[in-house]
């Protein structure tokens, strides 16, 4: 049925990587997702190179060169694996981190109870270091308390923005004097330090109507794949129910959701038979070569990431923000990750990935690919600790 298709995507994606191993390396460090979340070998970290049309990606879309593409990723390869080491060494001084593309290094933010030993300990890694006031504890716990109250729908959601070391809300643009939107953020401000944003449109999901980015069919909705497991894909929970049947690109039967969760999450997984079977490969629609999937190690704050989908195909940008609560029409949804790429109605549950790296299955945002605008994503490793799952790699 996709035997043919796949066995040349699959192909197509090997060649293409296997003959430009001068062309650069991708993040590739170890994943903290867990024992189900898949990780890249030594090897793999060390031979696994950037494709040329990956490489003209980065370069249209942040205005690079080849050669600062080439270094940006293998600056960010780097940011990943120093981001757990930084913040152990940090300890209760810990403030949050992010890849600062400028600096072309991770930067970790400490409190100024940190001693000079302990800053000097992150710097002597490779990191830059800022002092600010409020720990990521503590700013977390300010979330956690705002996540208990209920907001308006003019309130697009809420994260916490280690660089700006607070608590960001956003609210649609032209509503922060409604009565309802100043009530929630009296609430808010009560809770801890928070800064308030605007943004264009409220968030929505992006249903219409394996593998990463391919349609599947869900009684009348369209929704995209996003990774290969091990037995099957996962994908947002939007898209259906528990038990509910699921049909490929060329309307054949794939399997049933197996496990779906939306609002307060937006992840599920679906079985593979009837002849389907799972390929660690996220599609690149002809824009950029199909990439393989090596891991699901987490890229931080300020790093590349690309989504593959059914609707719009592939389109590139930066991670903004992580553990967002984003405030659905439906419900709220929590553990969010923010980024600046765009999508449109059927992309949702597609891939999100950074270099060879899975990074998470679209769920929503506001705007589209003419316009722009900003999608969130649910982390894979967190659905692959859920159902228990394993990452299909390569």
């Amino acid at each position: 049925m996709r035997r043919t298709r796949f066995k040349h995507v699959c192909l197509a994606a090997l060649l293409t990587l296997a003959g430009l191993g001068g062309a650069g390396t991708l993040p590739a460090a170890a994943s903290g997702g867990g024992a189900t979340a898949s990780s890249p070998s030594a090897a793999d970290t060390d031979t696994a190179p950037a494709s040329a049309a990956l490489l003209d990606g980065m370069r249209k879309e942040f205005g690079l060169t080849q050669e600062q593409a080439v270094a940006r990723l293998e600056a960010e390869r780097d940011a990943t694996a120093l981001e757990p080491r930084a913040r152990r060494a940090a300890g209760s001084a810990y403030a949050g981190s992010w890849f600062d593309a400028a600096d072309g290094r991770l930067t970790v933010a400490v409190t100024s109870k940190s001693s000079q030993a302990t800053r000097a300990a992150i710097r002597a890694q490779g990191a830059g270091v800022r002092v600010v006031e409020h720990s990521a504890r503590m700013l977390d716990a300010a979330k956690s308390r705002i996540d208990r109250l209920s907001a308006p729908s003019a309130v697009g959601g809420w994260h916490v923005d280690p660089a700006a070391n607070t608590v960001v809300v956003t609210v649609v643009r032209g509503k922060t004097s409604d009565n309802d939107v100043q009530r929630f953020l009296t609430q808010a401000r009560a809770a801890g330090p928070v800064t308030v944003e605007t943004v264009a449109a409220a968030p929505r999901t992006f249903a219409a109507g394996t593998v990463g980015g391919d349609p599947y069919y869900t009684g009348n909705v369209r929704c995209s794949i996003g990774f290969s497991v091990h037995g099957g894909f996962v994908t947002a929970g939007h898209c259906g129910q528990a038990g509910a049947g699921v049909r490929g690109w060329d309307g054949s039967y794939i399997g049933n959701f197996q496990g779906s969760s939306f609002p307060d999450n937006d992840y599920a997984w679906v079985n593979v038979g009837s002849g389907w079977w799972t390929v660690p490969v996220v599609l690149g629609w002809g824009t950029v070569s199909d990439q393989l999937v090596r891991g699901s190690a987490e890229a931080p704050v300020g790093a590349s990431i690309c989504r593959s989908g059914s609707t719009t195909h592939w389109h590139c940008g930066a991670v903004l923000a992580k553990n967002e609560t984003v405030n659905y029409s439906q419900g709220a949804v929590h553990q969010m990750t923010k980024t600046s790429v765009c999508a449109e109605g059927g992309d949702s549950g597609g891939s999100f990935i950074s270099g060879d790296q899975a990074q998470g299955v679209t769920s929503g945002g506001w705007g589209n690919c003419s316009g722009g605008g900003e999608t969130w994503f649910q982390p894979v490793n967190e659905i692959l600790n859920r159902y228990g799952l394993t990452l299909h790699t390569y």
